[in-house]
């Protein structure tokens, strides 16, 4: 290094030190290594490289983020294996489990469905619907499980008793938020091991976010609008989905963000798509106005508490939500991605142009400045190390032992034998 400074000054320098081009003799150095070299010098551009690692040895689906999909875990369901939600900031569960309830002839409003949400006088209502539901082929959704944990042995009792004759009809969904620590324990095992477990939880890349906002407008939305102004609520609404991620990935800039963490949640965006739709059907013009309003003091807004965030949310508002969005108007300040022409594109069309048009993430896309991401990316470089070191274990015994390294072979060797085939 000392006797390439300059050149290793001006690596070290680099915005994205991870593709840049090394100095003369590590030039052609394997991936693996140059993450190494990251780890010493510039931690704050691991989580890029590991991610550009995974992807060149497993690919890319190990990588980017599909969509949930309630019909595909459903399929996978049987009465005996319930459905466990993990809860995540912003993310409910109830309105998918309605959705395929529904697909399924199963609601609330005849009784079909019983949703109870766990607290105080809730234990014995909860199981004898329970058992009521095992027998008449009912659903039940036992929410927020962790505020009754000296209950849950009862729980899953009673989920071993209803076995023995069950509906084949019968569904069971269960809802809790993971432990505060990751050494606490707080669900029963048998209650874990017997369930699907889902964690949904909110992505925290730009094009994820963007790719679930989408996805929570299905086809019917766009047949809804196509007797009224189809092309403005296409443009609009695609807007709105680019907001409502730009706002949940400033969350990760930490007070360079937001001065507080706000729980937007998935609810928030449909309503927001609901009520767009319903005021193109009323009004001859376009209400820009109103619908700024709307969103940004009431719909999000109802979420903010603090005046300089409500002014961020309404910043993002007036540049993303104008007249202008119908005539390929920039979206980001990255170049290159501007609001598709509503006319030539239909949802599919829209997808596509998520997936393959969006640029590389970066600050300035949220409208921050190309360092506000150091700070963030330090951070995470730093847990994941931690988490790495926790998993590793802690060290061997005496020189009669195994050395640590042996033991850790031999379990990646017991693992590899037992897992199925990828898929």
């Amino acid at each position: 290094m000392e006797s390439e400074a300059l050149q290793w000054r001006k690596w070290y320098a680099e915005e994205k030190a991870e593709t840049a081009e090394l100095p003369r003799q590590y030039k052609d150095v394997s991936l693996f290594h140059r993450l190494l070299i990251l780890r010493a010098m510039r931690p704050d551009r691991l989580s890029g490289a590991l991610t550009q690692f995974v992807i060149e040895n497993l690919g890319e689906p190990f990588v980017e983020q599909t969509p949930f999909n309630v019909f595909t875990t459903y399929a996978e369901m049987t009465p005996a294996t319930p459905v466990f939600f993990v809860l995540f900031p912003g993310v409910d569960p109830t309105p998918d489990v309605e959705r395929v309830g529904k697909a399924n002839n199963v609601s609330i409003a005849d009784g079909s469905l019983i949703n109870i949400s766990m607290g105080q006088g809730q234990e014995d209502i909860a199981i004898k619907a329970l058992h009521n539901c095992a027998k008449q082929g009912h659903w039940i959704m036992v929410q927020n499980v962790h505020l009754m944990q000296t209950w849950l042995k009862v729980f899953e009792r009673n989920l071993e008793i209803i076995q023995e004759g069950i509906h084949p009809k019968f569904r069971c969904f269960i809802s809790s938020e993971p432990p505060p620590l990751p050494d606490m324990e707080i669900v029963p095992e048998s209650i874990l091991q017997n369930s699907i477990k889902v964690a949904n939880e909110a992505p925290q890349d730009l094009k994820a976010n963007i790719r679930r906002a989408f996805n929570q407008f299905d086809e019917s939305h766009f047949e809804k609008a196509l007797t009224h102004k189809v092309n403005e609520f296409k443009s609009l609404l695609f807007g709105l989905c680019m907001f409502h991620s730009l706002i949940l990935g400033r969350k990760k800039f930490g007070c360079q963000g937001w001065s507080r963490n706000y729980n937007f949640n998935d609810g928030d965006l449909k309503i927001c798509g609901d009520v767009l739709h319903n005021y193109l059907t009323k009004y001859e013009k376009v209400p820009y106005d109103d619908l700024r309003y709307i969103y940004g003091e009431i719909m999000y807004g109802g979420h903010i508490t603090d005046g300089w965030d409500r002014r961020t949310n309404n910043t993002y508002l007036k540049v993303l939500i104008r007249p202008e969005i119908l005539n390929g108007m920039q979206l980001t300040c990255a170049q290159g991605f501007k609001s598709p022409d509503p006319q030539k594109f239909d949802r599919e069309a829209y997808r596509k142009y998520i997936e393959e048009k969006l640029p590389a993430e970066a600050p300035q896309m949220f409208g921050l400045h190309p360092n506000a991401e150091i700070g963030y990316l330090t951070t995470t470089g730093e847990t994941l190390f931690e988490y790495i070191l926790s998993v590793q274990g802690g060290g061997g015994g005496g020189g009669g032992g195994k050395k640590k390294d042996d033991v850790i072979k031999d379990l990646i060797k017991k693992f590899t034998d037992t897992l199925p085939a990828n898929f």
